[in-house]
């Protein structure tokens, strides 16, 4: 039976008087009309009844809310609703289902709690103070044409675990935020327009997650999208939170996409706040600000006209951008900071007052098929320890870098095109960078090196540039791999002051100057490259460099093909020299060696006549040799210069051999180690000896395993290897790299080989040691990235097998594991050294080296009571060995500290004897047992 009607007309005959009066009493389905005018009362809302008004009606509340809901599906339609206070609220939900529709709250907020479920359809909340909406509990709202304005504090403010579905909804002018969410919070906007805001237009914080669709931001005083805390992650193995889920099951119904690779995509992504065709612009801060732990996708999003950045990612926050237009800012497009990450695909950063990509810190950045161009600074620049990977990307228009990496800072670039950059296309100056298949063109240098890592260029190509093609700095080292340069204003490649590099096919073309320039103390070695159409020289060596050419073309050089200056050293092996007037010019104190060249079309050919290198291929300092050999056509006097200066090197060497061999007597215990390395040092000599008469080399691998438990001086005996290596002229430089599990290994499918490659190329010349290197194959997981790993390692160590040392590292029976995981790499460790665990008189011994070192010393009786001490340490997992002698000392000199600090140092004459307690450590200066 359908319920009455209900009339409410004060004055009027057979109405009622009040509302509150027609509410109670009405049955369940009444529809209640109100005629126009005010009414001061409050209502109470339980039960499933309609209020409609006749014009033009006001409910005010004289005191509290002017409407509560308790329960069921109350509706209110074109209702003026305020509150005594338009800091109180005026409608406050407390449960049901109510509808409000046509309604105006106009001076008090709309408060919703519990586990109600409200509907705002066609309404606007304004002139409310501290919040407009504020949605707390399990509540569940939808609003759709809402209008909130003229706010004093946010526009709606969303915890606790409320969600809010919003949709052609306008947020006009809130002093504060207009979309608050925090703790676990979600919110859906479609359609929305945020204007304004006096600190940000959406701000989620907490672990809160949002949706926004086809929205505009813009005109805030602070950012336009701030997140904080875990916003975007929230709870889930997977890092999915419910909303998450629920959204990507809406969505894909939407698209037709199954729910199970919806849900699949939301998990893969972990971003719970997501942007999608929305529009941010004109704020007065950056245009999207993650950090925090926050994570947050934006897809086919227009971000412009930003006071800050367009996209700012810091602390340990992540980021998605998917086709995303980030342009027209005032500062850079794209900041990646602290341990945050960021992945960019087909999106344009453009026309900045900064950088396009200022990534820094520890982050971590992914472009993919990107374009950065018309930038007010360089395009894209890496600083701190930050990895970046730019694949098939589009780099332009800079008066400064292109590509710039510095500090500690990786690159890894493929596909890439760089234009445009007025000071050079790449510039690596301090980082390590691996670039495939990239372009550069018209820009001033093509490609600067200068840093301590052996950078990577494969199959590259530099066009049109008005510098130098490819410039390698001062003792920067670097692999180019088919790299092409054609038409340079100055040289091809420049080569400066200490440089090794190594170059490997390409081409050197259409230099304005010489096609390769190579300076005093550069060591270049150069397989099968072509030199052409050289303005000047095809090859020039100044006064003290050497170079080595093996296979190469040198063709149309404007002056002479190559020319070696004074005390320079050049090596020419299987070259082809034709188009030139002259082939060779040198000054007469230049040593130069051929074998095997020809000459063609040169009217003074002079390579022919020359003698070839006497020790082999190992002739060029980039092996680190200390050559002395007697070529032909050098003459008398440059035979007794080659000569002096051999000895010399031959002497510095000899001295640096023993200065190592005290270093390395002076270590503490370690007696069959220290035989084993003197063993190898013989037997390194003598494959020395062998090279430098001609003959063969016996087998032998320099690779090692060296096992033993933490703190016995694995890692100084791998430093001391290096250098004598390096002291015999078998490896370049003898450096120490030391790796682990996290250095090589990757997080995802591709990531590993990259990774493991990068750092094998730093220790290039020298030594790498890993450390606990049975980690890359865990006892167990077959499916381990670390596998990748070491297959990649075996490769390597194959490709260069005299550049480089590896040496594994770790527990024995471990060692042993890891060894047979693999029959490649067991097949390069053929020796092991054993660190045996240091005795207590040993460990006695490098408690009092750290006491000489440090102006300390022992009262008779502390040696005796420092034995005793390390005899009842218990020798388990956490004892470090020769760690916790030192550790051991810095306690003790903690104690002896605290000890002389409570005597009257007054009464010393610390001139005299009496200053001995400054510096005489005790017996009860050690530490106690348990310490």
């Amino acid at each position: 039976m359908r319920a009455a009607a209900r009339r409410v007309a004060p004055g009027s005959w057979g109405a009622h008087r009040t509302i509150g009066a027609a509410v109670r009493g009405a049955e369940p389905g009444a529809v209640i009309t109100v005629q126009a005018g005010t009414y001061t009362e409050s209502l109470v809302l339980d039960r499933d009844i309609t209020l409609v008004a006749k014009g033009e009606v006001r409910l005010v509340s004289a005191r509290g809310p002017a409407v509560t809901v308790h329960g069921g599906r109350a509706e209110l339609r074109g209702f003026v609703v305020a509150a005594a206070s338009p800091r109180e609220a005026a409608v406050l939900v407390r449960a049901g289902e109510p509808v409000l529709r046509d309604c105006e709250i106009a001076g008090g907020r709309v408060e919703v709690s519990g586990n109600s479920a409200p509907l705002l359809a066609d309404c606007a909340v304004r002139r409310a103070e501290g919040v407009a909406l504020w949605l707390s509990g399990a509540s569940r709202t939808v609003a759709r044409n809402l209008t909130v304005g003229d706010c004093t504090g946010d526009g709606i403010l969303a915890d606790d675990e409320a969600r809010a579905e919003v949709t052609d909804a306008l947020f006009d002018g809130a002093t504060g935020t207009a979309v608050v969410l925090s703790a676990g919070a979600h919110a859906t906007l479609d359609r929305c327009e945020i204007r304004g805001g006096g600190v940000a237009g959406l701000l989620a914080d907490g672990h809160a997650t949002a949706v926004l669709r086809e929205s505009r931001v813009h005109a805030t005083a602070g950012p336009g999208v701030w997140l904080r805390g875990t916003a975007g992650r929230r709870q889930g193995t997977s890092g999915e939170s419910t909303e998450q889920a629920e959204a990507g099951k809406a969505e894909a119904g939407r698209t037709g996409t199954s729910e199970k690779s919806a849900a699949a995509g939301a998990a893969e992504d972990r971003r719970g706040v997501r942007l999608r065709n929305c529009e941010i612009y004109r704020t007065a801060g950056a245009g999207v600000v993650a950090e925090g732990g926050s994570a947050v996708l934006l897809d086919g999003c227009h971000v412009h006209h930003t006071a800050g950045a367009a996209v700012l990612v810091t602390a340990e926050a992540a980021a998605r951008l998917d086709e995303v237009r980030a342009v027209d800012c005032e500062d850079t497009a794209l900041v990646v900071s602290g341990t945050g990450s960021a992945t960019a695909r087909e999106c344009t950063l453009a026309r900045t007052g900064a950088n396009g990509l200022f990534a820094v810190g520890e982050s971590e950045v992914s472009l993919a098929s990107c374009t950065v161009q018309d930038t007010a600074y360089t395009a894209v620049h890496l600083g701190g320890g930050t990895r970046v990977r730019a694949d098939a990307c589009t780099v332009s228009g800079t008066p400064e870098y292109g590509l710039r990496v510095t500090e500690r800072a990786e690159l890894l670039a493929a596909d890439c095109e760089i234009r445009e950059a007025q000071l050079a296309g790449v510039s690596v100056d301090g980082g390590d960078a691996a670039l495939r298949r990239c372009r550069v063109s018209g820009t001033g240098d093509g490609v600067v090196l200068r840093t301590s890592h052996r950078p990577l260029l494969a199959d590259c190509e530099i066009s049109a540039v008005s510098g130098t093609g490819v410039r390698i700095g001062r003792d920067t080292g670097g692999v180019l791999d088919e790299v092409t340069v054609a038409g340079s204003g100055s040289s091809g490649m420049l080569l400066e002051e200490g440089s090794t590099p190594v170059v490997d096919g390409g081409a050197l073309r259409e230099a304005s100057g010489s096609g390769l320039v190579v300076r005093p103390g550069a060591r270049p070695r150069l397989r099968g490259t072509t030199v052409e159409s050289a303005a000047k020289n095809g090859v020039f060596v100044e006064e003290g460099g050497v170079a080595t050419l093996e296979d190469c073309r040198i063709a149309g050089s404007g002056f002479p093909a190559v020319y070696a200056g004074a005390r320079s050293r050049v090596v020419l092996r299987r070259c082809a020299v034709s188009g030139a007037e002259k082939d060779l010019l040198r000054d007469e104190e230049a040593e130069v060696f051929a074998e095997e060249c020809s000459v063609e079309d040169v009217a003074e050919p002079v390579l022919p006549t020359l003698a070839p290198a006497e020790d082999g291929a190992r002739v060029p300092a980039v092996a680190g040799a200390a050559g002395g050999a007697q070529g032909g056509g050098g003459g008398p006097a440059d035979g007794k210069r080659g000569a002096a200066e051999s000895a010399e090197e031959a002497a510095a060497a000899e001295e640096r051999l023993a200065e190592l061999h005290r270093e390395l007597d002076r270590l503490v215990g370690l007696d069959g180690v220290k035989r084993e390395i003197v063993t190898l040092t013989k037997l390194m000599q003598m494959v020395k000896v062998r090279q430098d008469a001609g003959l063969s080399p016996p087998p032998l691998s320099r690779h090692l395993v060296f096992a033993g438990n933490p703190g016995t001086g694995k890692t100084t005996v791998a430093r001391l290897y290096g250098g004598f290596l390096a002291a015999l002229g078998l490896l370049e430089r003898g450096h120490l790299i030391e790796a682990d599990r996290g250095d090589l290994v990757g997080e995802y499918v591709g990531h590993t080989a990259p990774k493991t490659t990068a750092v094998f190329r730093r220790a290039l010349g020298g030594v790498l040691f890993i450390d606990e290197a049975y980690s890359l194959v865990p006892q167990g997981n077959i499916t381990d990235f670390g596998s990748e790993a070491v297959s990649t390692l075996v490769k390597l160590m194959e490709d260069h097998r005299d550049e480089v040392v590896v040496i594994v590292a770790g527990y024995p029976g471990e060692m042993e594991r890891l060894l047979e995981s693999n029959a490649g790499l067991a097949s390069r460790f053929t020796r092991t050294l054993r660190f045996d665990d240091y005795s207590s008189q040993e460990l006695v011994s490098i408690v009092r080296h750290q006491a000489d070192s440090h102006e300390y010393t022992f009262a008779p009786e502390t040696e005796e009571a420092l034995h005793a001490y390390f005899e009842t340490v218990p020798r388990g997992d956490r004892f470090g060995n020769g760690r916790s002698a030192r550790q051991v000392f810095q306690l003790m000199t903690e104690r002896h500290a605290q000890r002389v600090a409570e005597l009257d140092l007054t009464a010393l004459d610390l001139a005299s004897a009496d200053s001995g307690v400054l510096t005489t450590l005790l017996p009860e200066d050690l530490p106690p047992p348990e310490a």
